[in-house]
């Protein structure tokens, strides 16, 4: 308890001290998770909402891989990232294995498959006379799949909070295709895997706490938007 407690102190010195190495570090897991978030919003909210309305063959299977990757380890995406970057990979050329563009693509990965899973839930659970009523009003089509993105707000709301969740948290991919470089590639997960590894107890627990309270802030924010936008 004394070695979790120490840790915990450790952690708001190393916040309210802002200790350039540990700023650094939670910089960039913000850049890195925020930007991986972000991109796969884009693919994942647009490919889910498109599965959600289309009926064509073999719907089910695709429901089936979205729903899959859902819950695709992280080792295996860093495995296979690592394998398309190395330098013999097919994408060796781009040369940018060990760094954190290497950290948002292994992110995106794991992201866009919960984004997409959630996101077609959200659209497909909306009564499929609203998408008839929408268009009989005279709506374009475009114009129909952006007021039922807004009926499904609140459920897309936690796509956003399940997406940036599982990377900010992930581990695995991030050490395998970044390298843990200091001042480079580092960042708060990877750092405390590293000092736990080092024996480092108090620094590792610090870094947790760190990861923990970013990982609260966030997510209390965007849960804050989600209640205030919920139906009274």
């Amino acid at each position: 308890m004394d070695l979790i407690f120490e840790g915990v102190v450790k952690a708001f010195e190393l916040l309210f001290g802002l200790d350039p190495e540990v700023m650094g570090i939670t910089a960039l897991s913000l850049r890195i998770s925020g930007t991986a978030t972000l991109i796969s919003l884009v693919i994942g909210i647009s490919t889910g909402t498109a599965v959600a309305l289309a009926e064509f063959p073999g719907r089910k299977i695709v429901i089936s891989l979205i729903n899959t990757g859902m819950a695709l380890p992280p080792v295996v995406v860093g495995l296979i990232v690592s394998i398309l970057l190395w330098r013999s990979g097919p994408l060796g050329f781009l040369d940018i294995l060990y760094t954190p563009t290497a950290i948002i693509a292994a992110q995106f990965i794991i992201a866009t498959p919960i984004v997409t899973g959630i996101s077609l839930a959200a659209v497909q659970q909306l009564p499929k006379k609203l998408r008839l009523q929408v268009l009989a009003l005279g709506a374009t089509r475009l114009q129909m799949v952006w007021i039922l993105l807004r009926e499904a707000r609140l459920p897309l709301l936690a796509a956003v909070m399940a997406g940036f969740g599982g990377v900010i948290s992930e581990v695995g991919a991030s050490i395998m295709v970044g390298g843990n470089i200091k001042g480079y590639s580092r960042v708060l997960t990877t750092a405390t895997v590293m000092e736990t590894g080092k024996g480092n107890f108090e620094i590792a627990i610090a870094l947790g706490v760190i990861l923990l309270i970013l990982a609260y802030l966030i997510n209390l924010v965007l849960t804050r938007i989600q209640q205030y936008e919920r139906p009274r």
